[in-house]
């Protein structure tokens, strides 16, 4: 079992052997941290961090952790929990993960529910919409069986986010396809490497709205687990952006390439 922990800088990390942290772009960087293994080794797509975040990482293990029997993604300030906390002794032990993973198939964090907005217009509301569209059109095409759940999702007001998840090395594999599979026709067809700013984690952000959508087509079951975050969360000010962002219309809502 491996829990690879995405970080771009050295951070505390759990204390335990199942947590791997993986430097995310090390082949963008000079000076490894001690303890952690670059996601420019191996089967790799390190170049391509700025415009994938974590997602370089989740590529990293798909082809280069295959001998592992449960596979998940974590962040280095973020972690499935046993309870709501700041505390990295609350992260996931290896026998909370076998003893869930042995009742249902993906273990997510808990679901983020906007309430007053749909995943399609916070969507569009928080990012450039060209991409979204491009991410639409390529489901409908190629993956014609996901549309479903896709457009499910566009209308519902909740979503698992941060590209977290744990499962067992089959369904890794089949998850990580589908997901690399979408980004790559996507990728073809926008101007990735002129957006600038958080636009530039175009594909980390579109991957967000695909993880829903491939639990949901297969019909798989989950369960959810707090988070232990190791920084606390503004939430006066995440709430206002949130605000400012679906009544104050602006670049975000630039539908052009």
């Amino acid at each position: 079992m491996k829990i690879i922990v995405a970080a771009h800088k050295p951070y505390q990390m759990p204390d335990s052997a199942i947590y791997q942290p993986v430097f995310v772009g090390a082949a963008l960087k000079a000076n490894m941290p001690d303890g952690y293994i670059g996601d420019d080794t191996g089967s790799n797509m390190s170049e391509m961090n700025p415009y994938y975040n974590e997602l370089t990482a989740l590529y990293w293990a798909k082809y280069n952790l295959q001998d592992e029997d449960v596979i998940g993604l974590a962040h280095y300030r973020r972690y499935l929990g046993i309870k709501t906390s700041h505390a990295l002794k609350d992260v996931l032990t290896e026998a909370d993960i076998e003893r869930a993973l042995s009742k249902v198939d993906v273990l997510l964090p808990k679901h983020r529910n906007y309430f007053i907005e749909n995943q399609k217009d916070h969507y569009l509301n928080a990012h450039l919409n060209a991409p979204y569209f491009v991410m639409a059109q390529v489901i409908h095409e190629a993956y014609p069986e996901y549309e479903a759940a896709f457009k499910a999702l566009e209308k519902s007001t909740k979503i698992h986010l941060y590209n977290m998840g744990i499962m067992r090395q089959e369904l890794f594999q089949e998850y990580t396809d589908f997901v690399f599979g979408v980004l790559d026709k996507v990728r073809t067809q926008i101007p990735y490497q002129s957006y600038e700013g958080q636009d530039a984690r175009v594909f980390g952000f579109l991957a967000e709205r695909l993880m829903d959508v491939w639990v949901n087509t297969h019909q798989l079951t989950y369960k959810e687990f707090p988070l232990v975050t190791t920084e606390k969360t503004n939430w006066v000010d995440k709430g206002s952006q949130f605000l400012k962002r679906k009544f104050v219309k602006g670049d975000a809502k630039k539908t052009h390439f």
